[in-house]
Order: C-alpha cells, then structure tokens, then sequence
C-alpha cells in the first residue's frame, strides 16, 4: 500500500495554487510546507483527514510527466475536480466520463497539470 507520493516541479508557487484548487473538490487540501534547511526548496503536502499523502517539490520539474490517479467519493467530486483544475490553468487529458475498458462503473476524469503530468480524479462506485 502506497503511503504517499512526491515528485518535483518547475514552478513551485504555481503548482501550489494549482493543487490547491484542483484538489479542494476531492477534499484535498494544502496541510503542511516543509523545508529540510534554510537553503532547500519548499515542499507542499496535501491530503485528506488530516494525513498529507501527495506531495509537490520545488526542486525543479522532471523530464516525462508521470501519473497520478486519486479517488473521488462521486461522480460529482470527478466532475468539480475537473473543472476545478481547468479553471485553475490545468489542460483537459479526458474531460470525465465512464472508462468502460477498466471496467464498468470506472468514472474519471484526466487533466494535465502545469508541468503536464497527468492528474487523474477516479470513482469506482456504480451511478
């Protein structure tokens, strides 16, 4: 089981802000900023329930974007998401919808964040 994750960006105050309101609809929210010294780059930790489980860096952005995949309560928590994280300059990868070949109750949505990794909202309850 994946306790949390962390990956580097480019951009470290924008990315914040991105992060901030994209994931605000899935009850992601901005809980702690770090720095290991006075000379390292901010790091930010989101989560849910008090637990800081996603992470951003400002050490600078990575060469191939990767994914992130993180689970919504509902359909409606994968749509505000999307729209959320549009309206805070991420670009559509997959406005939200049923993603039948994973399986059948599979409702995400896919958008890129502003280094372009690809941010996923996911909900696998039935309608």
């Amino acid at each position: 089981m994946i306790d949390h994750i962390g990956f580097p960006v480019s951009d470290y105050e924008r990315a914040k802000a991105f992060y901030c309101a994209a994931l605000a609809p899935l009850d992601y929210v901005l809980l702690m900023e770090v720095r290991q010294s006075d000379n390292d780059a901010a790091a930010a930790g989101f989560g849910a329930n008090g637990k800081p489980d996603f992470w951003i860096g400002g050490e600078g952005g990575l060469d191939k974007p990767l994914h992130v995949a993180i689970h919504a309560k509902s359909r409606a928590a994968v749509d505000a998401f999307y729209h959320a994280a549009i309206a805070a300059g991420g670009r559509d990868n997959g406005a939200p919808g049923i993603r039948a070949h994973y399986h059948p109750d599979y409702y995400g949505a896919f958008v890129r964040d502003p280094d372009g990794h690809n941010i996923e909202a996911v909900c696998h309850a039935p309608a």
